[in-house]
């Protein structure tokens, strides 16, 4: 099959890979062109700019995106539509907020354009063990997309899930699991290391990778760090969000959905950014104020 690619970050540069790999033609276009020559190498052929990049692919024509989310992603789509034509289509493989994708579907449908939702997971680890994908929009479309999709995915790694903005909403749900998950684990990691015990945590985490009920990727991959620093003393403990967590608990309070796992890593991911919590300052000060307790200044 042929397909646009735009954005060739991490996950990108990888994706176009393994497409090459499973024999498609890429038309690649990103702002940097090391990263287009970079990709030529892999067999790609190399965009100059995004009408380029329209002009060298067939009708009907398929661009996937995966630019950062945001301002990016939105841009890049509206010029990407000023520049197809009917029957073509527009793929965003990044992080959306499934709102963005019921707008966008709306508008590129009443310029004759399909519109694709493609919650992508598998991070930088995709290249050799592919992507799971959540597929959001017309079956129709997406099902001649399947080509490309079946490349990109392990077996059975990839899901037609539901219209416009279904993918998005899979893959919303989905990191706000991994939140939580991941909370889990750096709770208990972290009592573990304060219990007295000599406790080799990362021999911990390969042993409840062998059958144990809380076995997972993300544990193999706690291993693999423990290895390399036990202490995880090259690290610090600031911690970003990018989004799904923050509309997942929005949504939640839409439907009267409790999600309070969520919300509690969510919120230790702010404190974890905070070199002085004015919130931690005011709880002492008020047990100094009321019992006379010991403050630090």
């Amino acid at each position: 099959m042929e397909i646009g690619f735009i954005g060739l970050g991490k996950m990108g540069m990888n994706m176009v890979t393994r497409l090459r790999r499973g024999q498609h033609r890429v038309v690649v276009y990103d702002r940097a062109t090391e990263l287009i020559k970079q990709a030529e190498q892999q067999g790609c052929v190399g965009a100059t700019s995004l009408a380029d990049l329209a002009s060298k692919l067939a009708a009907p024509r398929t661009v996937w995106i995966m630019v950062p989310s945001g301002a990016p992603t939105e841009d890049t789509i509206r010029q990407m539509a000023a520049l197809l034509a009917a029957g073509d289509a527009i793929v965003d493989g990044g992080n959306t907020r499934f709102h963005d994708d019921l707008r966008r579907h709306a508008e590129l449908k009443a310029k004759g354009l399909h519109y694709v939702d493609a919650g992508t997971s598998g991070g930088v680890w995709g290249l050799a063990n592919g992507y799971c994908l959540m597929v959001g929009g017309d079956r129709a479309v997406v099902e001649r997309l399947s080509p490309v999709l079946t490349t990109l995915a392990p077996p059975n790694g990839w899901a037609y899930v539901g219209g416009p903005g279904a993918g998005h909403y899979v893959k919303m749900v989905h990191n706000g699991i991994e939140y939580s998950m991941m909370q889990g684990y750096a709770e208990g990691f972290e009592l573990m290391a304060k219990s007295g015990y000599d406790l080799d945590l990362a021999r911990i985490a390969d042993l409840w990778m062998q059958g144990s009920v809380v076995r997972s990727w993300l544990l193999e991959l706690a291993a693999a760090a423990l290895k390399e620093d036990p202490k995880l003393e090259k690290l610090k403990g600031f911690v970003q969000d990018s989004g799904e967590g923050r509309w997942m608990i929005q949504e939640a309070i839409d439907k009267d959905v409790p999600v309070p796992t969520l919300t509690m890593a969510l919120f230790t991911r702010f404190r974890s950014r905070q070199e002085q919590s004015f919130a931690e300052k005011m709880l002492a000060a008020l047990r100094n104020a009321f019992g006379g307790h010991a403050v630090r200044r």
